[in-house]
């Protein structure tokens, strides 16, 4: 497997276009692990036809938001994390971790893969997304919080599972995803302020962050191509 760190990366995706390609949702029961704010629970669910999607977040905050969601009949929002998923063995089809893999504890990576694995049906498909540890955007966010660990970590709790047999893997993708804010405030409200994190910046910092966001700003607008693998894993059969 490659960790993709060292490799070239030029072509700009929708992420939702490479989750078309590498998969089929239609009919299918589907798990969202760290759905967050549930943008991509919603393109989903609503982009084709019988597909029944388990939304988890382990932010009670932004949970209590999602259940205020009242258009997405064919989803259920439910509050747990990776490494306890509340399902039964073999009851999904597709299991997506959109850039939340890292968020699990360190300690919990393999365990949380090991209930993927427990909950996909034989030959199922774990798609997972995970931010590679550079470019603008990690420059920017590593000025407060630093992921290089958690980064690095999940990628080789990855690695081990497929080593063990846990899963299998199917393929891995490479792209520049583009992450768009209008402007500082809303990078501050929606990454800062970010309701599973306690960030609290000084003064001094905030600036700090406020002068490298601004700096990528002028030059290339409020839009960091943030660099991404995707790993294609699949539930023995």
């Amino acid at each position: 497997m490659e960790s993709g760190l060292d490799r070239t990366i030029d072509r700009v995706r929708d992420e939702l276009d490479v989750v078309a390609e590498l998969l089929e949702l239609d009919g299918k029961d589907i798990l969202e692990l760290g759905c967050g704010r549930a943008e991509k629970t919603r393109a989903i669910a609503t982009a084709g036809r019988e597909r029944r999607v388990l939304a988890l977040e382990v932010d009670e905050v932004q949970h209590a938001r999602n259940l205020d969601v009242d258009d997405l009949p064919n989803v259920r929002f439910e509050l747990g994390g990776a490494q306890d998923v509340p399902a039964a063995s073999g009851s999904f089809d597709v299991v997506f971790l959109f850039k939340s893999l890292h968020h699990v504890p360190v300690e919990s990576m393999d365990e949380a893969l090991g209930e993927i694995a427990r909950v996909l049906r034989p030959g199922g498909l774990a798609y997972v997304s995970e931010p590679l540890f550079r470019g603008a955007f990690n420059d920017v966010l590593r000025i407060f919080h630093d992921e290089e660990r958690v980064r690095r970590e999940a990628f080789e709790a990855v690695r081990r599972a497929v080593r063990a047999g846990t899963v299998e893997l199917v393929s891995q993708s490479f792209f520049l995803s583009p992450v768009r804010f209008a402007d500082f405030d809303e990078f501050d409200r929606l990454v800062v302020g970010a309701t599973h994190q306690s960030h609290r910046l000084s003064d001094e910092t905030r600036e700090r962050v406020r002068a490298a966001f601004d700096r990528h700003a002028e030059q290339h607008g409020p839009v960091f191509p943030q660099p991404v693998r995707v790993d294609l894993l699949r539930a023995p059969e």
